[in-house]
C-alpha cells in the first residue's frame, strides 16, 4: 500500500460536477494530486476481512437478540420486537460500509461500521473508477459498486416504486440519493428522490404517503432509524405496510454498542479491536457515543493523556471505549478504508483521508488503484 503523488486531469471539476459530484471543492473533498496504490494481496486480504465482518455481526446480532441485549445498541423498548422481528425475516438490505484501519502490513481491522445511513458512494462507486481509467487504464480498481447496486435492487425492492428519501439542505445526501436513483432506474424500476419532511401518514392504509399523497409501498430513508425511532410518529413506523431500505435490524448493526459485544464474543479475532463500555485496563483507546456520526464527540486517548478530542452533538448518552490503533500515516494524510457492502457481498472500496488521526465530513476522498496479479512481494 503505497502514497503517489499524481498529476490531475485537466479540467477535472468540471468532469466530476457533471458526473453529480457537486461539492467536490468542499475543502478540497474531492483533488486528485495524490493515489493509493494497493497489491492485489491487499485486495484480497481486504475482501477477505469485509467479508468476515458481515458474518461476525448478522452472528452477534442473533446472538444479543438471544440473550435480550438490544438495549445495549440503544435500540428503544418499544422497538425491539420489531428489530427482532425484522431479523428473522432476514429482510433484504441493499448496502454498508465498514470503516478499517489498515497499513497492508497488519489486518485490517474494524473501527466500526455504517450501517444504516453510509455516503461517500457515488465518489467511490462512478467518480474514483472514470479517474482509473482516465490515468491507469491499465490498472485494475477493488470496486464492483455500482454493478452490484444495479444488481441488488431486485431483491431489496421486488417490482414496487421506490421513495428515496432525504433531508433537502444535506447536500451531501441528496447527491447520494440522486446517484442510487440513477442505479434503481438501470435496474427497471421506478422511483423518485423526495424531501423527508414531506412524507405524510395515511390512517386507513396504514402507509406512508408521498409528498403528491401517493402511497409509499417501499421507502429508502438516507436518515437514521435511531432518529426514526424516537421522532413523534415512531409508533407508526411498527404498524405500517410501508417497507424500508435500509431495514430495522440496520438499527442494532450502525450502533457502535455493537462493538464491545463483538469483542465479547469474539475476543481477539485478528480483524477486530478490543472494546469495552468502559476503559478498564485500557491505557489508550478512542471513546465514542454509541450514536454518532462523522466523527463528533470522539476522544482518543493514548497512555492516559488526551490526544485528539472533537466536539459535536453527539455528547448525550452511552460511549464504548475501542483500543486505539492509530492510523497509518502516508505522507500528509491519515487514510481509513471505507469497505462497502451491497447486498451482503463485499463490493469494493473508498479512501478518506485526514490531516487529524480522528475521519471527519471534511476528510479529502482519495482515489485508489491496483494491478492484478501484483503480489507484495512483487512491488
Amino acid at each position: 500500500m503505497e502514497r503517489l503523488r499524481s498529476t490531475p486531469r485537466a479540467g477535472y471539476a468540471r468532469r466530476v460536477e457533471a458526473q453529480g459530484l457537486s461539492f467536490h471543492a468542499r475543502e478540497r473533498y474531492w483533488t486528485e494530486d495524490a493515489c493509493y496504490r494497493l497489491t492485489a494481496t491487499e485486495v484480497d486480504e481486504l475482501e477477505a476481512a469485509t467479508a468476515e465482518l458481515h458474518t461476525l455481526y448478522g452472528t452477534a446480532l442473533t446472538r444479543a437478540i438471544g440473550e435480550g441485549r438490544l438495549g445495549e445498541l440503544a435500540i428503544p423498548d418499544a422497538f425491539h420486537a420489531a428489530v427482532a422481528q425484522s431479523w428473522a425475516r432476514r429482510e433484504p438490505s441493499l448496502y454498508g460500509r465498514f470503516d478499517l484501519v489498515y497499513d497492508g502490513r497488519s489486518p485490517p481491522r474494524l473501527l466500526e461500521y455504517n450501517a444504516d445511513t453510509p455516503t461517500s458512494l457515488l465518489e467511490a462507486a462512478v467518480i474514483q473508477w472514470t479517474w482509473k481509467q482516465d490515468l491507469h487504464p491499465e490498472a485494475d480498481q477493488f470496486n464492483s459498486i455500482h454493478e452490484r447496486l444495479v444488481a441488488a435492487w431486485p431483491a431489496a425492492a421486488g417490482d414496487d416504486a421506490v421513495s428515496i428519501a432525504c433531508l433537502a439542505d444535506q447536500e451531501e445526501d441528496w447527491v447520494c440519493c440522486a446517484y442510487l436513483l440513477d442505479t434503481l432506474v438501470q435496474s427497471g424500476r421506478d422511483g423518485d428522490v423526495v424531501e423527508l419532511a414531506e412524507i405524510g401518514w395515511h390512517p386507513d392504509s396504514h402507509r406512508f404517503l408521498d409528498p403528491s399523497n401517493v402511497p409509499i409501498d417501499r421507502l429508502f430513508k438516507l436518515y437514521p432509524w435511531e432518529w426514526l425511532m424516537r421522532e413523534d410518529f415512531a409508533p407508526h413506523l411498527r404498524e405500517t405496510h410501508t417497507r424500508f431500505i435500509e431495514p430495522m435490524y440496520k438499527a442494532a448493526f450502525s450502533s457502535k454498542g455493537m462493538l464491545p459485544l463483538l469483542w465479547e464474543y469474539f475476543p481477539g479475532h485478528p480483524n477486530l479491536l478490543e472494546c469495552h463500555r468502559d476503559p478498564g485496563t485500557l491505557r489508550s483507546y478512542a471513546r465514542k457515543p454509541v450514536l454518532s456520526r462523522e466523527g463528533q464527540n470522539v476522544t482518543l486517548v493514548r497512555d492516559g493523556l488526551t490526544l485528539e478530542e472533537v466536539g459535536g452533538v453527539y455528547g448525550e448518552g452511552d460511549y464504548v471505549c475501542q483500543a486505539l490503533a492509530p492510523l497509518p500515516r502516508f505522507d500528509d494524510g491519515y487514510p481509513v478504508i471505507g469497505s462497502w457492502v451491497v447486498a451482503g457481498e463485499p463490493a469494493g472500496i473508498g479512501i478518506r483521508e485526514s490531516s487529524s488521526l480522528v475521519t471527519t465530513d471534511l476528510s479529502r476522498f482519495v482515489p485508489h488503484f491496483f494491478h492484478s496479479g501484483q503480489s507484495a512481494a512483487t512491488t
